[in-house]
């Protein structure tokens, strides 16, 4: 929101500079986001002076040329060429003088001392679209004869310099949303130190001139307006605004329309109630109708689109349709044109809901609809109803034609709330003299309606929607008191805290730096993602989906459920701007709706967090040295067992199972302590098209909430290293070729549970020497004692048992 400096100070009677005012605009709560200069014709016109041809002739090696001489003041007179076909001797004319900056759109020259066909020009006689006062190049600009030689152009053309603060406005501080709002808080600010007081034009001088144009109102939905005020103004005219009005507009970045359209934006602007002008001779029965109109009406809005009405979109309507959807956005048909000759203007308090729904929905944000959604006040709409009136007829001429028609059944009244000093200096952490309190609140229009030695019973001003409570009021106080006012305190509480074990963010912290330094890239992708990806899937079922009200797209509708679908995006968007190799990791929940119904509805939907791991293309970067290796499922595999090994788990206590589904087409999911822990395989090629992936691609989901809960139970032990060697022994195995080694592995561990620490796989071999359906597995035994060393004879007698179950339960041969 941009507010004028010149503006603000018609409301405020102070001499403070722009770099003062943006201190306090920052002080009580209005951040200036930037500072910048406004002139009202660009460059200012800094370097044009008022001059008089005093010669005027013809140039000797020219025909279209003049060589003149102009007094420019202090007894300067300097010779120009001019290429005008009107100059003439005697003429005020506006000059540039050698070093005056011109700004032709983004262009812009330098007028410099130069020679033109032999004769010197020092200046150049100026037209009217050469200096941005116009548009017409048909000659120089002729002034008046009373033009004083010598005055500087920009005093002349009364050209307005500007500083214009970008304010940033928060959702809570509406208030603030307008000239006024934002000279009020720098009248409360200055108050402490000075007598000073809010400038607000009277509207005293408001009357009714005749009852020529009576528009009746009819308030069909009070919960959407609880407020609707109109009044006709007849016989206007529509022209362009006065220069002031203008400047005012283009200052804030707006462009001027007309005086009718000048004067709503004005209007708006200055007390941040929005107004909307109709077109009094277009309203149908001279009726205006405040309702909700059917599902799926059209309507055309003033940007000549055709929009679906809902059901609870808020119109403004006349007896035979809508005219404006309230609050947000005009109609083509009703609104103020150069043909405009009566008025309705209408000043309304909207609930802020309706208007954000409404706005929302029709992907329409305006000035109007911001101040709505925030909250307007209830009790300002007759004030800018008047003061737009007198404007109309101060500018647009007009008569005031009608009554003050204003429906407000059910009044908003000033919010009560109760402060204690107590609460006061807790909060503030020092104790503010009560007196200064007080003179603070007043300010504020906050009225002290009872105190007493504790506390004080305050009425809240209705344009101040978010304060509602005591520590509203306090945080009110500390902003005009200042934050820099309240000293550090030498004195510090600290308290201990008890971190709960596990610590979530501790462990989440270990593994991220574990990827990373692995090469991975942690991606974070939105939690809200397409339904689109969910159709037809088994494992994540359409019917669990959480879906989002009022959602800003269909691109954005649902609430994920796995984190799959956006890590398969980040590689898609990798892939098409070539970069193919990838290894990615996420941290992040994951949401769906519980089957069956619980009368608590928190307790209808589930929220997990979990951990996924992404590798596509290849292990290592193209190099000289080293061969291109693609990842694997392998790859993947030692990851994931060196993050579970990282968090103290025991692999070999995990149950593996094969899965093959939609989405992997093989993997394999690990079960400890009869919980899901992981889940990891090749991802579906089926899935892997829909994102346009040529490249496998590996994928693992931990549910981290269920490792979390294992992690809890774990208490961590520490032992002494083993005094006594390890010992190796490796079997060759000839099997079917359907035997994984996840089943030998688990077979060696419940035949010795005491002395086996490792099995391992390290060669495999297939072939027609071998059989067609056989395969060969070597595999190694690592066997331990911790209290001595192992013989020979409990070696073999091991390595026998472990012959003897694989024999009899996998049919295996040693070969």
């Amino acid at each position: 929101m941009k507010i004028s400096y010149n503006w603000l100070k018609t409301y405020i009677d102070t001499e403070l500079q722009p770099d003062e005012i943006a201190k306090i605009l920052i002080n009580t709560g209005l951040e200036v986001e930037n500072v910048e200069k406004f002139e009202s014709v660009k460059g200012g016109l800094e370097g044009l002076v008022i001059g008089k041809v005093t010669s005027c002739k013809k140039h000797p090696n020219a025909d279209k040329l003049t060589c003149t001489t102009v007094d420019v003041g202090n007894g300067r007179e300097l010779p120009i060429v001019c290429g005008a076909p009107n100059v003439a001797e005697g003429q005020k004319v506006v000059v540039a003088t050698e070093g005056t900056k011109l700004f032709f759109g983004d262009k812009e020259i330098v007028i410099s001392k130069t020679k033109m066909r032999g004769e010197v020009s020092e200046g150049m006689i100026c037209a009217e679209d050469e200096i941005g006062l116009g548009s017409s190049h048909a000659g120089i600009m002729v002034l008046d004869e009373k033009a004083v030689i010598g005055t500087p152009a920009k005093e002349y053309f009364n050209i307005e310099s500007d500083t214009v603060f970008e304010i940033g406005i928060t959702p809570n501080r509406i208030d603030g949303a307008s000239h006024i709002g934002t000279a009020r808080d720098v009248v409360a600010f200055l108050s402490q130190s000075q007598k000073i007081n809010l400038l607000q034009p009277s509207v005293d001088q408001f009357k009714i001139d005749n009852n020529k144009l009576k528009i009746e109102i009819e308030l069909e939905n009070l919960e959407a307006c609880p407020r609707y005020t109109g009044v006709t103004v007849t016989n206007v005219k529509i022209e362009p605004s006065p220069l002031w009005l203008q400047n005012r507009l283009k200052a804030i970045g707006l462009k001027p329309i007309n005086n009718l359209v000048d004067i709503s934006n004005f209007v708006l602007h200055e007390t941040g109630q929005p107004l909307h002008f109709f077109d009094a001779d277009k309203i149908e029965g001279k009726k205006v109708i405040i309702k909700t109109l059917k599902e799926g009406t059209q309507f055309l809005t003033l940007d000549e689109q055709e929009r679906k009405l809902s059901g609870e979109d808020l119109m403004i309507c006349n007896a035979n349709k809508g005219m404006c959807i309230a609050g947000v956005f005009g109609g083509i048909e009703s609104g103020v044109t150069e043909n405009t000759k009566n008025v309705f203007i209408e000043s309304a308090h909207f609930n802020s809901v309706y208007i954000r729904k409404t706005a929302k929905r029709h992907g329409l944000h305006t000035d109007a609809s911001f101040r709505f959604e925030r909250g307007s006040d209830p009790n300002i709409t007759v004030y800018a109803l008047k003061r737009a009136a007198l404007l109309i007829k101060e500018i647009a001429g007009g008569e005031i034609s009608s009554e003050i028609i204003d429906v407000y059944p059910n009044k908003i009244n000033e919010c009560n709330v109760e402060l204690t000093f107590k609460n006061l200096k807790r909060l503030i952490g020092k104790e503010i003299e009560k007196s200064n309190v007080k003179q603070i609140l007043t300010s504020l229009d906050i009225k002290i309606v009872s105190e007493d030695q504790e506390k004080l019973i305050l009425e809240i001003p209705t344009y101040r929607v978010d304060v509602t409570r005591g520590v509203d009021v306090i945080e009110e106080i500390l902003r005009i008191y200042g934050y820099n006012n309240v000293e550090i305190s030498e004195h510090v509480n600290s308290s201990l805290s008890y971190i709960q074990y596990p610590d979530k963010e501790k462990i989440q912290n270990i593994i991220s730096d574990m990827l990373s330094n692995n090469g991975f890239s942690e991606i974070m992708c939105n939690s809200l993602t397409k339904a689109y990806y969910y159709n037809d899937s088994e494992s994540f079922k359409p019917a669990n989906l959480v879906y989002i009200v009022n959602a800003l797209s269909q691109d954005l509708n649902v609430m994920r459920q796995t984190l799959l679908f956006g890590g398969l995006e980040t590689i898609e968007y990798n892939k098409n701007r070539r970069n193919k190799d990838l290894k990615l990791y996420e941290f992040g929940n994951v949401y769906n709706l519980k089957e069956g119904k619980n009368e608590n509805p928190l307790k209808n939907y589930n929220e997990e967090f979990h951990l996924s791991l992404f590798l596509s293309g290849n292990k290592t970067e193209e190099s000289w040295i080293i061969k291109e290796e693609p990842t694997s499922f392998y790859l993947l595999k030692s990851y994931v067992e060196n993050i579970l090994e990282r968090l103290g788990f025991d692999i070999n206590k995990a149950v593996v199972n094969s899965i093959n589904n939609d989405i992997f087409s093989e993997g394999l999911s690990y079960i400890y302590n009869e919980k899901s822990i992981i889940e990891f395989g090749i991802l579906n090629k089926k899935l892997a098209k829909k994102f346009d992936l040529e490249n496998t691609v590996y994928y693992a989901d931990f549910s981290w909430t269920n490792i979390l809960k294992i992690i809890a139970k774990h208490h961590i032990r520490f032992a002494e290293l083993p005094k006594y060697p390890e010992v190796r022994r490796d079997l060759a195995l000839l099997l079917n070729k359907d035997v994984q080694f996840g089943r030998i592995k688990e077979l060696a561990f419940n035949s010795e549970r005491k002395l086996l620490k490792k099995v391992s796989l390290f060669d495999v071999f297939e072939g027609e020497k071998i059989g067609i359906d056989k395969k060969s597995y070597a595999i190694s035994f690592i066997l331990q004692d911790e209290t001595k060393t192992l013989t020979d004879k409990q070696i073999d007698k091991i390595m026998e048992s472990f012959i003897h179950v694989f024999e009899k339960e996998l049919d295996a041969k040693i070969r």
